[in-house]
């Protein structure tokens, strides 16, 4: 039932080019489902080639795995909400991390067994697993913030970053007994410290950070893949651990420069640890509201709209409202422009699929870069749903854990309509400062609810 190795490299090769046009196509909203289709061909000639590979003698255990993971996967993504897509991510770059030291744990056997333990080897089996631990306990504590089980603000104590250092030293040294005295003892801790220092990592990054700490985890995720696939002589796995471990990196430094945060402080954990506590309520201000027929009489007499979605859109799922609410804008001659920010939502591209869904056309979306100046000629800015990315706080206030971070320039619109549900503080545990300027009102509700009664009211009033 083998193939000969000649055609076993060529067919992994066919599928790491499927891989790279699927990350591709993942670039645009327009290519996305394309990308994705290439992506799942190439895994699935790849799944296949590797139960054909001549070394493989039994395959009880393998499908016994694949039919556990295929039920747990379809399940899975079957029930997954939208808005719980990146603590789903989180939790799958922690499988990833511990597959990893559990490869390295059981390679480390079966070579000694066999007496074919080398010093390449050692090393091979050394990075994947400590890269692999902090990725998994990393991840663990990304889903917990993401999911609402741990606190969103960042964890932080003196000396901090001194411990991570000295933990970091540790378990390389005890890697390098590991690799020069063939020690499992010296295995096993530096593994151990590798798992601590994955949680004290991460720990002291707050909740409006912890997108680029996914990415930053999905990159660590593809480097431990990487290492792995050398430690396995593995071709592809090489191959895709990199693909997914420089993609990550990439994403995560252009996340980096759109929240003007240091690529090298997110590697080592340390940026989120030394902001300020979340900022007061302003002194003696309150905020002021506004119903369903009051925006949409100003929508309504406007000119130029820019609506800016948030997370708030995706927990309620008004995409499809919003969907509408542009279409009845559009017929009434009324300009509608949708503004994205590169962290809106809690991952990447996060409002950019939930719009693509709903069919909003895409030469109507744009990203924060390309629409920002265009705040101070808009008639009316809706916000739906978001709140760190349109706080002026970023700009404005230096105690604020979001100072330097780019936003949105909601607050340059004529007139500003936020819709909460409430008024509790963003991710980033911080009140927002856009609430309480003199061209803003709130809108409070459901995203959907109030969406669906603004579509109500303009279609009862039309001209």
């Amino acid at each position: 039932m083998g193939i000969n190795q000649e055609v076993f490299a060529l067919v992994y090769l066919a599928a790491t080019v499927l891989f790279i046009f699927g990350l591709k196509g993942l670039a645009s909203p327009k290519t996305a489902l394309r990308g994705n289709l290439f992506a799942m061909i190439g895994m699935f000639i790849a799944v296949v080639a590797t139960v054909m590979n001549p070394e493989v003698r039994n395959y009880t255990w393998i499908a016994a795995g694949l039919a556990v993971g295929a039920l747990i996967g379809t399940t899975v993504a079957l029930k997954i909400q939208m808005t719980a897509m990146p603590q789903l991510v989180a939790a799958l770059h922690s499988f990833v991390g511990l597959s990893a030291v559990l490869v390295a744990l059981g390679t480390y056997f079966a070579h000694q067994d066999a007496g074919h333990l080398n010093t390449t080897l050692m090393v091979e089996l050394a990075i994947g697993s400590f890269i692999g631990a902090i990725t998994f306990t990393g991840s663990l504590i990304a889903f917990g913030k993401l999911q609402g089980l741990l606190g969103s603000n960042p964890v932080v104590f003196k000396g901090q970053h001194f411990l991570n250092l000295l933990m970091a030293v540790v378990m390389l040294g005890f890697g390098a007994w590991f690799v020069i005295g063939d020690s499992l003892a010296g295995f096993l801790i530096m593994t151990f410290m590798a798992l601590i220092l994955g949680f004290t990592l991460i720990i002291p990054i707050g909740g409006a950070d912890m997108p680029v700490v996914v990415s930053m985890l999905n990159s660590y995720s593809g480097w431990a893949a990487a290492a792995t696939g050398f430690t396995l002589g593995n071709n592809l796995l090489i191959t895709t651990g990199a693909l997914v471990g420089s993609s990550g990196a990439i994403l995560s430094y252009i996340m980096c420069k759109a929240m003007n945060r240091g690529f090298i402080s997110v590697i080592l954990g340390g940026f989120g640890g030394d902001a300020a506590a979340a900022s007061a309520v302003p002194a003696g201000k309150g905020v002021k509201s506004a119903s369903s027929e009051d925006v949409a009489f100003m929508l309504e007499n406007s000119s130029k709209v820019i609506i800016v979605p948030g997370y708030g859109m995706a927990v309620s799922q008004a995409q499809h409202a919003i969907k509408e609410l542009y279409e009845v804008l559009a017929e009434k001659g009324v300009q509608v422009k949708f503004a994205i920010h590169p962290v809106a939502g809690r991952m990447p591209g996060h409002m950019n699929v939930l719009l693509a869904e709903s069919e909003i056309p895409y030469d109507s979306v744009f990203e924060m870069d390309e629409i920002n100046s265009e705040f101070s000629t808009c008639d009316v800015c809706f916000v739906i749903g978001a709140n760190d990315v349109v706080n002026p706080d970023a700009k404005t206030n230096k105690a604020s854990p979001l100072y330097g971070m780019p936003i949105l320039d909601a607050y340059k619109s004529k007139q500003v309509f936020v819709n909460k549900r409430s008024m509790k503080v963003g991710y980033a545990g911080v009140d927002n400062a856009l609430f309480y300027y003199p061209n803003t009102s709130l809108v409070f509700g459901d995203a959907k609810a109030v969406t669906e009664q603004l579509v109500q009211a303009l279609r009862g009033t039309g001209h």
